[in-house]
């Protein structure tokens, strides 16, 4: 019986020290640095467990013994809290430091910027170019709902959500802006603001211009004086926006409800997403005497408040564009 006894408890020993062992070189090995040389990114799928996640990150180099990492993981009682979301792994990421990181929900942050005066289908044409988004834009966002900004996202965000965040910041702003707007304004809804702050989006890109060229429209709109703005013209044939043509005289002819050379007032929608100074432009015009405007040769305008004037002005212009078209 004494021998069975040393037998035994020299038995049992080893198998402590054996697992002593274990856990201290997979301890060591589950804290060691990592394999990769650089920062990366990797993703984690929503409903994805440890099991797959530890293959996966064996298989894409970020570590080296994916049963060590599952051990590891279980015995730290970080099983459930791994998070799912895009991470940014740093360079020689430990096992115990890629835990962490995937339980810390710090995910990593896209940037997209929306231009002023893009169109629905601008923007829809651009989001569904991102491939680090998901489901496709099918139906365009109604024109001049969205405000242009910077945003932020994260992978795989689903594009419609994008673009219900987009316009509930709109909103947001209107709610701020539209109280606060000038007095006597010849439209009633913040619909019309935004419709008429589309159009001094696309006249003009030069911020010191806009509440000028909005007085011009306030101004038309107060008198019944057709806006005549060639960017509506141009949304009416094409709902991209732009054309590849200039302008024809048939265009500004033409029966749509978009051509404010032959329609009174506003059109029927926006003509592309203003952004918040053309919106703020439009609640609070400059107060001018003008009722025309035409470009000046120099990437702005020159007004004038009566119509002899402003032909002067555009006879200038004439000229200007002949100087350009002969030194090309």
């Amino acid at each position: 019986m004494t021998g069975i006894r040393k037998y035994i408890i020299l038995l049992i020993l080893g198998s402590v020290v054996f697992a002593a062992l274990f856990f201290y070189l997979g301890y060591r090995k589950f804290n060691e640095d990592g394999p990769k040389n650089q920062e990366t990114a990797y993703y984690l799928p929503k409903g994805q467990g440890v099991i797959r996640t530890a293959w996966e990150l064996e298989q894409q180099g970020y570590i080296t013994e994916q049963d060590i990492f599952k051990l590891g993981v279980k015995l730290s009682g970080f099983e459930r809290n791994l998070q799912a979301g895009e991470f940014a792994i740093p360079a020689g990421a430990s096992m115990f430091d890629i835990m962490m990181i995937l339980s810390s929900g710090n995910v990593i942050q896209h940037r997209l910027t929306i231009i002023e005066g893009w169109t629905s289908w601008q923007i829809a044409d651009y989001l569904n170019g991102l491939d680090n988004l998901n489901d496709p834009i099918t139906e365009l966002p109604r024109e001049g709902s969205i405000l242009p900004d910077t945003y932020q996202y994260t992978k795989n965000t689903v594009r419609h959500d994008l673009i219900r965040m987009m316009q509930v910041r709109q909103l947001d702003l209107l709610d701020i802006l539209w109280p606060e707007r000038a007095e006597g304004l010849p439209f009633l809804s913040t619909e019309d603001a935004v419709i008429l702050a589309s159009i001094v989006e696309k006249e003009t890109a030069t911020a010191e211009e806009r509440a000028h060229i909005a007085g011009v429209f306030i101004n038309r709109l107060r008198k019944n004086i057709r806006l005549q703005t060639d960017p509506t013209v141009i949304y009416g044939l094409d709902r991209k926006g732009y054309i590849d043509r200039p302008i024809r005289k048939s265009d500004l002819k033409s029966d749509n409800p978009y051509n404010t050379y032959k329609i009174r007032g506003l059109p029927p929608t926006a003509i592309a997403h203003p952004g918040r100074a053309s919106i703020e432009a439009v609640l609070h015009p400059l107060e001018t005497n003008d009722l025309y405007f035409v470009a000046d040769g120099t990437g702005g305008h020159a007004f004038a408040d009566n119509l002899p004037e402003h032909l002067k002005n555009v006879k200038k212009w004439r000229r200007i564009e002949k100087l350009k078209k002969l030194e090309n």
